[in-house]
């Protein structure tokens, strides 16, 4: 799969601006102002952009070898950063740049790696969108945004350059100060005025002490609870499989991660409906889990049937069962993990959430959404693509032809081994 240098562009300025809102927001929350990092003004993390579209042209070749994407991702990073904090270093005379080169020390090496890894995923979960965005962008508005890109970004580093050579003294702390109006520093205070809202006095730094984070029943706590759960489900999941079937089996909703969301909607709804009944008679509990555990199931049946095609359990051989779909044996169970839930299981681990750092948790929680949600969205995309191309394995877009080459029939089957056909039923 190749593309032209206009879509490349495309990939550059994209990555390239979620990458410098990213470090935007990080030092946002760390230093409570903006801070610019680059050598340009404008909004692009330039190295970290080139090096996604420089993955966006090695990687489709390369199948499912996620090992071998990551060595390619890893050593992508240390060149460009390498080479572009030693170009940015010589020009400017300033040793400042040199400081970003990667080093060899363990602090260095592991934030290297870490980096290399959230931009691997990063790739996964955003190029198929991307793909379609370069796709449907006609050709000549697509290189006139690619020139205007490149021009503006010629201006911008030969602006820069040369105001930084003629030994202007605080040049950055000049343009930051001159930047507090733009885009920048309106995503540093927003940042801060989100903060406040959630966590009132988090700026007086004698009440830190006393904020908690995801008090009661908030989204924070019910994003983390859904996170926990449906890992911990998965994992639950695949030794049952291993130990009653003697198989290890995927047991993940999603193509990223072990995540079943089976588990974690399901806790999520245990403890919004529960909880307020922590303090009745357990037969209550138990019988309320138990109910809403069933049509929780039977639900999670219906969709995935009418959306995918797709029956991913069936109970027609067990006695007592509803449609297939569910069961009174496994109705009880619920019921029995709706007490266990309430009274011994979540309490602590209501405890263990609110003992997060409340700022960094604040936006791993958007983190996480965010992450979840396009995991989600390409999971659906693979699992229709499956369906057609049981009928038309002819990719009409490039989309499908992306997921056709990366998550063909043998990836799907092998990731969801319990899938089968509605049609088989």
């Amino acid at each position: 799969m190749s593309y032209n240098p206009a879509q490349q562009t495309l990939f550059l300025l994209i990555y390239g601006f979620l990458a410098w809102a990213a470090e935007v927001v990080f030092f946002a929350v760390k230093e409570k102002k903006f801070i610019n990092r680059g050598l340009l003004s404008m909004p692009i993390d330039f190295s970290i952009g080139l090096v996604f579209a420089n993955l966006a042209v090695v990687l489709p070749t390369m199948g499912r070898n996620y090992a071998g994407m990551y060595l390619i991702a890893f050593a992508n990073l240390i060149i460009v950063r390498a080479v572009t904090s030693f170009l940015a270093g010589r020009i400017t005379k300033n040793a400042k740049w040199m400081e970003k080169a990667p080093g060899g020390t363990r602090r260095s090496v592991a934030l290297n790696l870490l980096t290399a890894a959230v931009i691997l995923l990063l790739y996964l979960l955003l190029q198929p969108a991307l793909m379609v965005l370069a796709a449907v962008i006609p050709g000549g508005v697509l290189r006139a945004i690619a020139i205007a890109v490149w021009v503006l970004l010629a201006v911008d580093l030969i602006t820069s350059i040369v105001a930084m050579r003629k030994g202007r003294d605080g040049f950055l702390e000049k343009m930051e100060k001159e930047q507090s109006d733009r885009l920048s520093s309106r995503i540093a205070r927003f940042v801060w005025r989100r903060l406040e809202r959630a966590y009132p006095g988090i700026s007086d730094e004698t009440k830190r002490g006393e904020i908690v984070f995801a008090k009661g029943m908030s989204l924070d706590k019910i994003v983390w609870v859904f996170l926990i759960s449906a890992l911990l489900g998965d994992i639950i999941e695949t030794f049952y499989c291993r130990l009653v079937g003697g198989v290890w089996m995927s047991r993940s909703s999603v193509i990223f991660g072990p995540f079943s969301f089976v588990w974690g909607i399901g806790a999520v709804l245990l403890t919004v409906s529960l909880m307020r009944l922590k303090d009745k008679n357990d037969r209550w509990v138990l019988l309320a889990g138990g109910i809403l555990g069933g049509a929780f199931e039977y639900m999670c049946s219906v969709f995935t049937e009418i959306v995918f095609g797709k029956v991913f359990w069936d109970y027609s051989d067990m006695p007592l069962n509803i449609g297939g779909r569910t069961n009174v044996l496994f109705m009880f169970f619920w019921g029995i993990l709706g007490l266990v839930w309430v009274k011994i299981a979540y309490p602590p681990l209501d405890k263990f959430i609110e003992k997060f750092p409340p700022v960094a948790a604040k936006v791993c929680t958007w983190v996480i959404i965010s992450l979840m949600a396009l995991n989600g969205l390409l999971t659906g995309a693979v699992m229709m693509r499956y369906n057609e191309r049981q009928v038309d394995p002819q990719p009409s877009n490039i989309l499908e032809q992306f997921i056709d080459d990366t998550y063909d029939d043998e990836f799907v089957e092998h990731r969801w081994q319990n899938m089968v056909s509605a049609e088989a039923e």
